[in-house]
C-alpha cells in the first residue's frame, strides 16, 4: 500500500540521485510513470476506505468485538483521505499559478 509520504518521497529517486543515476527520461516515460503512482495512491486510497466499511459494518452486525481496531482503520482512513484532499488543493493551486505566469 502507498501512502502520501511515500508518493511525496521517491526511496528510488533520492538513490538513483545519490548514486549519480541521472538519466533523462522522455515525456512518454515520464506521463506513465505519474499515470502508474497516481493509479497507485488512489487504488490504496480506495482500499482504505473499504477496508473501514467492512469493518465499521462487521461491528454493526456484532460479527467483530474488537472496537479499538475498527476506530484504529476507520481513522487511518479518514486521515489518508484528508491527505489526498489536501494534497489535490495544492496541485490545483500549483496549476493556477504556472498558469498565471507570463512566457
Amino acid at each position: 500500500m502507498i501512502n502520501a509520504s511515500q508518493m511525496i518521497t521517491n526511496p528510488t529517486f533520492k538513490q538513483q540521485f545519490a548514486e549519480g543515476n541521472t538519466k533523462a527520461v522522455t515525456p512518454s516515460e515520464a506521463h506513465s510513470n505519474f499515470a502508474d503512482s497516481l493509479k497507485k495512491a488512489v487504488g490504496s486510497l480506495n482500499h482504505s476506505q473499504v477496508e473501514a466499511n467492512k469493518k465499521t459494518e462487521a461491528l454493526a452486525r456484532g460479527e467483530v468485538n474488537d472496537l479499538h481496531d475498527v476506530m484504529v482503520t476507520a481513522q487511518k482512513a479518514s486521515i489518508t483521505m484528508q491527505t489526498a484532499v489536501e494534497m489535490q488543493s495544492k496541485v490545483i493551486d500549483a496549476y493556477k499559478e504556472m498558469m498565471r505566469m507570463q512566457v
